[in-house]
């Protein structure tokens, strides 16, 4: 154990604080080494305390061995300090000692003692014995498969539920440290990263059978009805250059690295986060050309006793083509309105206030649209949503704002930049990456016959300010669905449940390690991505 700082500097008091942490350090699965910490001590820690010496002494103490000289006054009580806190939250592992004389004792030479072969087991039994309960050992033998692949198969599988990794790194962990080849009975000494590559090839070969056999193998296990369908895209990028791919494509990245191409993961989940039906499109692909492809799967994978399901979507797929092409073909649908609605008529009916899980209040209200509009639309008003996006409003104008002064300085600097033409292009790349603040500014520059600027403004506008004050915290959610009592409430609901694919995205990209794609070919990285959903 020893003891690490961080500081954090105020630029409004110029001051600096320094926090104590005390941290040990541990090798992972694969021999890293790693660090954690063990105990946040605060700043409220006397700077001139010998932390080395202290470091030693609380090593020594969980040792159990006693130093010949002790700590100054200070420090030894520091000490005992922190080391009272290690045992009362519970982050050291201390042995009972028994006082009883009657027990019948051996000495043994601890240095002796060798452990071999030593592996996990728990988390891999209880992920094989998930894949067994669904019954993916079975599906593939009825597919022909030879069982040493059925073995493999299910080995790779909670392989990546366990230490998500590249396949390199995954077979030393499986011969290494993982007992599955145990459990799944396939032959540890066989286990090379070709054969991963080679299975999770075949398993993707499966891919459309294997969706299908699994969607309603969980709605027997769990007696679900998917009455509620949510569909979303996410994007995950490449590390390289991906020269030769056909489905490799520079696009507009949700991880911020627009810089490397991409490959866009479109999902269909029921609102228990089962995935019903997957598929994979070329990474710059915009979210409303996805639907018309992925509808006619959404029946075959979903129950069969489903007659009609309502599909929540986000607004960037919510197209007035897509709503209509659901309705074509029997669904309802739960989306965000594409557009801020502005000639609306509040309806006479009272608000509806609900909660959030945190208890926040939220307004919902029905209002009324243009005539011939025969959508169901709901106004919701969220006064934390408003205060996230104000602030998130003030930050963008401040940087903007600090963005002006930079242009407006260098047009009266020596070198600086003074050119009409270069200014512009300047304050247009700035318009162009605060575009929200950019709108509440108005921007005036004067020139001389030289074409040389001799003066830049920028002012608020305050009644754009207004404008925008009133819409933040307040968006348009529409459907299908038929009128019923509560409807409010229904449609907020059924609107939320769109969370459960957000969960989805964010456990298979950081859990199950799905960014970024590694691989160099096509078929590579799609059974990359497929295995990662299995998992």
């Amino acid at each position: 154990m020893y003891f690490k700082t961080s500081s954090t500097y105020n630029y409004h008091t110029y001051e600096e604080t320094v926090y104590y942490r005390l941290v040990e350090s541990y090798r992972d699965a694969v021999g890293q080494p790693r660090q954690r910490t063990l105990l946040s001590l605060g700043k409220d820690v006397d700077n001139n305390l010998p932390f080395n010496e202290i470091a030693t002494k609380l090593n020594d103490m969980l040792a159990g061995s006693r130093p010949l000289f002790p700590l100054e006054e200070k420090a030894e009580k520091f000490a005992h300090y922190v080391y009272n806190r290690l045992v009362k939250e519970k982050k050291i592992d201390l042995v009972k000692k028994i006082q009883s004389e009657s027990k019948d004792w051996e000495r043994v030479d601890l240095s002796t003692l060798k452990n071999e072969d030593v592996r996990e087991l728990g988390t891999e039994w209880m992920s094989l014995q998930a894949l067994q309960e669904l019954g993916i050992d079975k599906f593939l033998r009825q597919r022909g498969w030879e069982e040493e692949n059925v073995q493999l198969a299910l080995t790779h599988i909670v392989s990546r539920a366990v230490y998500p990794a590249s396949e390199l790194k995954t077979a030393d962990f499986i011969r290494e440290n993982s007992s599955i080849c145990e459990l799944t009975g396939y032959p540890v000494k066989k286990m090379t990263k070709d054969k991963l590559y080679g299975i999770s090839k075949k398993l993707y070969s499966e891919k459309d059978g294997l969706e299908k056999y699994l969607s309603h193998k969980t709605n027997e296990l769990f007696d679900l009805q998917d009455k509620i369908i949510l569909y979303d895209l996410t994007n995950t990028y490449f590390e390289g250059r991906m020269a030769k791919s056909k489905i490799a494509k520079f696009g507009r990245s949700k991880e911020k690295r627009s810089d490397c191409k991409l490959l866009v993961l479109a999902l269909v989940v029921n609102v228990e986060g089962f995935i019903k039906y997957s598929t994979i499109f070329e990474g710059n692909i915009a979210d409303c050309q996805t639907l018309g492809s992925i509808i006619e799967n959404l029946r075959l994978n979903t129950s069969s006793s489903t007659k009609k399901a309502v599909v929540v979507m986000d607004a960037g797929i919510a197209t007035k083509e897509n709503l209509e092409l659901l309705k074509s073909k029997g669904y309802d649908y739960v989306c965000v309105s594409r557009s801020k609605l502005t000639k609306y008529k509040v309806s006479n009916i009272k608000p509806v206030i609900v909660t959030d899980n945190r208890g926040r209040e939220i307004t919902l209200q029905e209002i009324e649209v243009e005539k011939g509009d025969s959508e169901y639309y709901l106004k919701i008003e969220s006064p934390l949503k408003a205060l996230k996006e104000s602030a998130m409003h003030d930050k963008f104008c401040q940087r903007f704002d600090e963005g002006m002064r930079a242009i407006e300085a260098s047009i009266h600097k020596k070198g600086g930049v003074k050119d009409y033409g270069k200014v512009c292009e300047r304050i247009g790349r700035l318009k162009a990456k605060y575009p929200s603040g950019n709108r509440v500014y108005s921007i005036d520059i004067k020139k001389d016959t030289k074409e040389i600027c001799t003066q830049i403004r920028w002012q608020l506008q305050p009644a754009v300010v207004i404008e925008k004050k009133e819409e933040q915290g307040v968006y348009f959610v529409k459907t299908s669905l038929t009128k019923t009592e509560n409807h409010e409430e229904l449609v907020w609901v059924i609107y939320n449940s769109i969370r459960n694919i957000e969960s989805s995205f964010r456990c298979l990209k950081t859990d199950l390690d799905l960014r970024p794609v590694y691989h160099k070919k096509d078929q590579a990285s799609e059974a990359h991505l497929h295995l990662g959903l299995c998992g």
